[in-house]
């Protein structure tokens, strides 16, 4: 099951049946099924703290990941993302806020397919994958 929460930052998703069908095709193409993931929009302020508190990160961000799961390649997880940060992301980038939220949900579940965003080499593997997803959704939006 995948939901989204956008109670603590209204923010409207358009389209969720197809967002949800999208995610688990990534899962899918790499060999992970969807079981439980929790999507959960807050502000920078509410996401700095949660960095601070769980983290020990004094640093704002845009998403922090937690991996719930105790099976391999099952996709179990809470997804917190500031929706704060992913506007000022897309201005700075000059991209338009929804190709920008989904460059984030996308990174997301790729950490919890197991890829890292730490290193060079990780973080070049990261964009690549998060570019496929996009390009994936833009499709999947077309055919519909």
């Amino acid at each position: 099951m995948i939901t989204f929460h956008a109670d603590a930052y209204p923010i409207k998703l358009k389209n969720k049946g197809i967002l949800k069908n999208w995610l688990k095709k990534i899962a899918g193409s790499e060999g992970f099924e969807v079981k439980d993931l929790n999507f959960i929009f807050l502000t920078d302020e509410a996401l700095y703290e949660m960095n601070v508190q769980y983290l020990n990160h004094d640093t704002y961000t845009d998403i922090i990941t937690f991996d719930n799961s105790d099976e391999e390649k099952v996709i179990e997880g809470d997804i917190f993302i500031s929706v704060d940060r992913i506007k000022e992301n897309a201005i700075n980038l000059k991209v338009k806020f929804e190709t920008e939220l989904m460059r984030v949900i996308s990174h997301g579940l790729l950490h919890l397919c197991g890829y890292g965003d730490k290193k060079v080499k990780e973080i070049e593997l990261m964009r690549q994958k998060e570019n496929e997803a996009i390009a994936l959704f833009g499709k999947m939006i077309l055919s519909e």
